[in-house]
């Protein structure tokens, strides 16, 4: 089975990315085989969508499962609407997903786990910068 992990690198030994939309890449793996190919998100620098945009580059490579962090609304409803299935992992690398996987011991989500716009980058302040008092 295809399958892509939002990843923060290039190998089996990186760690998963807590995001889906905003990972820096995936890495898509087929589990029967354990041949891998390394995917750049480049959704993550949509000032809007990505998770929508990465939903479609990850479905548009036939894989059938993700596996992430955590996935917001508009990712969790175009992997759906794709018939992917989504898994999330809370901490480890991405060998560590991947043998979880197999395992049928991942948490498989039907909602998403956080709101929209996580992981975005944005601090609590809105933008605007604070003056000298």
């Amino acid at each position: 089975m295809k399958i892509a992990i939002s990843s923060t690198g290039d190998s089996l030994d990186s760690l998963v990315d807590p995001r889906f939309g905003r990972s820096n890449k995936f890495i898509v793996i087929d589990t029967d085989t354990m041949n891998l190919q390394v995917v750049e998100n480049t959704s993550i620098y949509s000032a809007h969508g990505a998770g929508i945009g990465a939903a479609q580059k990850v479905a548009s490579m036939g894989v059938k499962a993700v596996i992430t962090g955590n996935v917001g609304p508009n990712a969790q409803s175009a992997l759906s609407a794709s018939g992917v299935e989504i898994y999330t992992i809370l901490q480890g690398t991405v060998r560590d997903a991947v043998d979880l996987f197999k395992k049928g011991a991942l948490r498989k989500v039907e909602s998403p786990t956080v709101g929209g716009h996580f992981g975005q980058g944005r601090g609590g302040g809105g933008g605007r910068g604070r003056r000298p008092v």
